[in-house]
């Protein structure tokens, strides 16, 4: 899809920081999934507002890979931009950095893809949205943004299997 309006990649870049304490914890000590999760889908929902303009609401988790567990006392680093758009949707990469605070080490801790899909909202009521387009800049950004068009295609193939599949799945279960 050509994008009259494109954005720079470094525009919707977003870098939060967090401390890991004991609560956040799983039995293993590592920091929970799903915490780490909560974090990402916080900053992609920053860098998707400054790329747009508008409000959106998450679409999917497309890929969310951890690579080195993150553990009490570091910090967690979760730094998101849009790698792609269609007409409504955006593609967020968000790539998450652990660090030991005692010695300084830093380490590649998780990658994830997201997808926003722009709404009407109370930011803006219009029904008719196009999103701007993206334009990498840096190394990274131009290799993960070259890879766009085809996890997007992925992502609609496992969206109309994703269809059928809720459709024969049963959802009328007693509860225990």
């Amino acid at each position: 899809m050509e994008h009259i309006e494109k954005k720079y990649c470094k525009e919707s870049k977003v870098i939060q920081t967090h401390r890991v304490f004991p609560p956040q914890l799983n039995p293993f000590g590592f920091l929970f999934g799903g915490q780490l999760m909560a974090y990402i889908d916080d900053t992609a929902s920053i860098s998707v507002s400054r790329h747009c303009r508008r409000g959106a609401v998450t679409a999917s988790t497309d890929r969310l890979d951890f690579l080195h567990p993150i553990y009490e006392n570091h910090s967690v680093c979760v730094e998101t931009f849009i790698s792609g758009t269609g007409k409504r949707s955006m593609e967020v990469f968000a790539k998450i950095m652990g660090e030991d605070l005692a010695t300084g080490e830093r380490y590649l801790a998780a990658t994830c893809f997201m997808t926003f899909v722009a709404v009407p909202s109370k930011m803006n009521w219009e029904t008719d949205i196009t999103v701007p387009g993206v334009i990498p800049e840096s190394e990274e950004e131009k290799l993960v943004c070259a890879g766009y068009e085809e996890r997007r295609q992925q992502r609609l193939k496992e969206r109309d299997f994703q269809e059928q599949f809720a459709k024969a799945v049963s959802y009328d279960v007693p509860w225990a």
